[in-house]
């Protein structure tokens, strides 16, 4: 097999558990493989290439990785959800919910949203989609084309559709309720086992699978204990979002008498690779009032934490707090869950909103996020070959100028790149030894092109809106411009 080195001012190398700067140094890939990261490689080597004053590090892996075109701009000054078609009003439940992409729209803009994560240096993804726009979950077929993408564009997923058995819906008094359709959501599920049959382990090992049932409190307690066994029974992740609002946390009390957490213990949810977006949202924090032994539970399980700082800030979220969960021996990994999925900075937000949380600029440093970003996600995967450049572990892995303007000074690359660095600044991603972004560019994309298709994909969705809200307002009343039109 061909051996290519890799040299840049600074490489991140993994040794004795942690990782390990090294300057000028070098990364040697043999296959998809890394043979050797550090100083001084006496090997023989067919080709050597330098980056320069960058960067070499391990590939981001996020958890909670955005796979459709971001809805997060809708709610960003429009609110509150209710009145801006984020709850279904009861009328469009009745009539029946329906897709708002076509099968076409919704395997293309997958692919689309993969190009996006390569682009920002995330090497192993998870994809998140909202369900806000669908008829009821994700269908098999458009993961079917996900696992075809992601092969084609050489970015390493774990994939799942979406399931669930309840939605909330909005009455005309603008009160909040349930509809549930329990058998929907085991179909939902029945259909995911399959697809685990299908995909598990596929295209040289890029495709891996997972289940993905939606939110907490849109699944019925027996959905969540034929999910849990299912995850155990084929050794494969599975995610929740768990604990991400003060809303989530009053419905899972108000019906079950118990917290989000409470109720994952008490039907037997909890897997080997468990992984709970956002964890927020606990007993005694931010406003949780209800006793519940949340911490306890959340130690025991062993389940991981996918912290989204960034998507979580825009809507004045916080985690109390990122050093907590550390200290107790929590695993916290990185999601984007969000557009653009920028890990970079998604660690710059979270190192801000952890100190601000803290009150003490001295509990979090950048290497916490770092790793989270890396190692986290890797643990929380059981996947010690990830999120690391070391020998034996995959070449996943992402190179990041550091000798731009706007960059600035640098004494320690991660410090620097946190306070100054962008997404926009990864130049180069390597995935399994095999180059899958170049100089910025992407074989076989057109980046403009990509971008006037998905505005006008989402302008076809976003026109929809006014009849799956309540009151069924005009769009230009369900969002409004910044300042009036001149």
């Amino acid at each position: 097999m061909k051996r290519t080195a890799l040299t840049a001012r600074w490489v991140v190398g993994h040794a004795d558990g942690s990782h390990r700067l090294f300057r000028n140094g070098t990364v040697v890939v043999e296959g998809t493989q890394v043979l050797f990261a550090g100083h001084s490689f006496d090997g023989e080597v067919a080709e050597t290439i330098d980056f320069g004053d960058a960067m070499i590090g391990p590939g981001f892996v996020d958890l909670d990785a955005l796979s459709d075109l971001d809805t997060t701009v809708l709610g960003y000054d429009n609110h509150p959800p209710e009145l801006k078609g984020r709850v279904w009003p009861q009328s469009y439940m009745q009539a029946g919910p329906r897709e708002m992409y076509t099968p076409e729209e919704l395997a293309w803009q997958k692919r689309y949203a993969f190009t996006r994560l390569i682009r920002n240096g995330i090497t192993t993804a998870l994809p998140i989609a909202s369900l806000f726009y669908r008829a009821w979950g994700e269908t098999a077929a458009e993961f079917d084309a996900a696992a075809d993408a992601a092969a084609d564009l050489g970015l390493r997923v774990y994939l799942g559709p979406a399931y669930r058995s309840g939605n909330l819906v909005v009455g005309t008094d603008r009160k909040i309720g349930f509809h549930y359709d329990e058998a929907r959501g085991f179909a939902g599920l029945n259909e995911a086992a399959r697809f685990i049959d299908r995909h598990e382990n596929t295209h040289g090992g890029l495709v891996r699978t997972m289940l993905a049932p939606d939110r907490i409190e849109t699944c019925t307690p027996e959905l969540l204990r034929r999910s849990g066994a299912l995850a155990r029974d084929c050794d494969v992740p599975i995610r929740l979002h768990c604990c991400q609002s003060r809303l989530e946390y009053d419905l899972v009390v108000q019906q079950h008498g118990k917290s989000p957490l409470e109720l994952l213990r008490d039907t037997a949810f909890f897997a080997p690779g468990t992984i709970l977006p956002h964890g927020l949202f606990l007993s005694g924090v931010n406003g949780i009032t209800h006793e519940a032994p949340d911490l306890d539970i959340l130690t025991a399980s062993g389940a991981a934490l996918a912290h989204c700082p960034l998507v979580m800030a825009r809507s004045g979220k916080v985690m109390h707090s990122f050093p907590r969960f550390r200290d107790l021996g929590v695993t916290i990994g990185m999601g984007t869950d969000t557009h653009p999925p920028d890990m970079i900075q998604n660690m710059a937000v979270g190192v801000m909103t952890a100190r601000i949380a803290e009150g003490d600029a001295t509990k979090v440093r950048a290497a916490d996020f770092y790793d989270a970003a890396t190692l986290g996600g890797a643990d929380a995967l059981k996947r010690p070959d990830l999120g690391r450049l070391a020998a034996g572990c995959a070449a996943d892995l992402n190179v990041i100028r550091l000798d731009t303007p706007e960059m600035g000074q640098v004494i320690d690359p991660i410090q620097t790149l946190l306070l100054n660095g962008s997404g926009r600044d990864v130049s180069d991603v390597m995935i399994a030894g095999r180059f899958v972004m170049r100089n910025g560019v992407i074989p076989g994309v057109d980046a403009m092109e990509d971008q006037r298709r998905a505005q006008a994909q989402f302008d076809r969705m976003v026109a929809q809106y006014p009849d799956r809200t309540l009151f069924h307002p005009r769009l230009d009343q369900i969002f409004p411009p910044s300042y009036p039109l001149g």
